[in-house]
């Protein structure tokens, strides 16, 4: 099956994966059933995002073209084991697509949070092309028979990860979360839309905005008040069992905190916060910011910011779950690791 063909089936796949569908429509009910945190609307929004930002004919094209010139191009496939996340919807669909467009075929290991969604897209695949079929196999069990290995989870999970999977090629991804930096100037629009980088998902994505950094003597009330908008998160029984769990902690330990009744905020040097919980830390000037962020890099996915950070992929305020084909997690190239890396 050449690149020409995989390209063709995933542009129909793109197509189909709307809520039109009605198998899909099921499937979403009952991954939500299966995991609370799953709510059929981020369902729809991760799918949405894969649809428009993966699936279109122009975007596979210029990207693959970054990779092989040759639309006819074939491989000698090799086996990718693929241990997939299951922190949000579909959050490992970029590698599956990634190694199938590369020729390559998937031993897929879903997370048991997410059962149900990423199968009925492989499966959905497989019927726009029969062809696609021998590219993906989903194991339940010990992985075996494989070739190359690209993990995703814990800093826990990774240090088994890399004592199991370091004698093969590998690409093993450890906890990271995005950090926000505010100037103080920022508008009201720009701290709604900051809003969705910290909510979406329930916070639980990489991409989440977990920690903030603004200039001392910051007025956070604007702030409260725009993030504010989001007041119905805490309608969700889970978030809201992690507010007041949170709530509780700081309440007991008599730490300093600010809320607006859906989100708290501490100040903390850390980079991964709880749930319904964002760490905010001050800093004095921007270029020792910039030097700040360097040294904690192997833990932020991305920034979000009306400023850049040199070496570090920056998105616009309500852009960070938005991220395009060419967003590599933890910023390692996969598809050049599946075309030149991998032997």
């Amino acid at each position: 099956m050449n690149l020409k063909k995989r390209l063709n089936s995933l542009v129909e796949l793109g197509k189909q994966l709307t809520p039109a569908n009605e198998r899909l429509q099921i499937v979403v009910r009952e991954t939500a059933l299966n995991n609370g945190w799953f709510t059929e609307d981020n369902q729809w929004q991760a799918i949405a995002e894969i649809r428009k930002h993966f699936l279109s004919k122009s975007t596979l094209e210029t990207w693959v073209n970054g990779y092989i010139s040759d639309e006819n191009h074939e491989t000698t496939p090799k086996t990718v084991a693929l241990v997939l996340a299951g922190n949000i919807p579909l959050v490992g669909f970029h590698d599956i697509l990634c190694v199938y467009v590369a020729g390559h075929k998937s031993l897929i290991k879903t997370s048991d949070k997410d059962p149900y969604l990423v199968p009925f897209i492989v499966k959905s695949l497989e019927i726009i092309d029969p062809q696609s079929k021998p590219y993906f196999t989903f194991t339940e069990g010990a992985l075996k028979g494989f070739d190359a290995v690209i993990a995703t989870g814990s800093n826990n999970s990774a240090r088994y990860f890399e004592a199991y999977f370091g004698k093969y090629p590998n690409i093993i991804r450890k906890n990271r979360n995005a950090v926000a930096i505010l100037r103080g100037g920022e508008k009201r629009s720009d701290l709604i839309r900051l809003g969705k980088d910290i909510f979406t998902y329930f916070g639980l994505g990489c991409r989440n905005v977990s920690k903030l950094y603004v200039p001392r003597g910051y007025d956070f009330d604007p702030l409260l008040r725009a993030l504010h908008t989001f007041k119905d998160i805490v309608m969700h029984d889970k978030y809201k069992n992690n507010f007041d769990y949170q709530f509780a902690l700081v309440i007991l330990n008599k730490v300093a905190y600010k809320s607006n009744g859906c989100s708290m905020m501490i100040e903390n040097e850390g980079i991964a916060s709880p749930i319904a919980m964002v760490y905010y830390e001050y800093y004095d000037d921007f270029t020792t910011l910039s030097s700040k962020i360097q040294e904690k890099k192997d833990e932020i996915q991305c920034i979000v910011s009306n400023s850049v950070i040199e070496g570090l992929p920056c998105f616009n305020f309500g852009d960070a779950q938005k991220p395009s084909i060419s967003d590599y997690a933890d910023g390692v190239d996969v598809m050049r690791f599946l075309t030149v890396s991998l032997p």
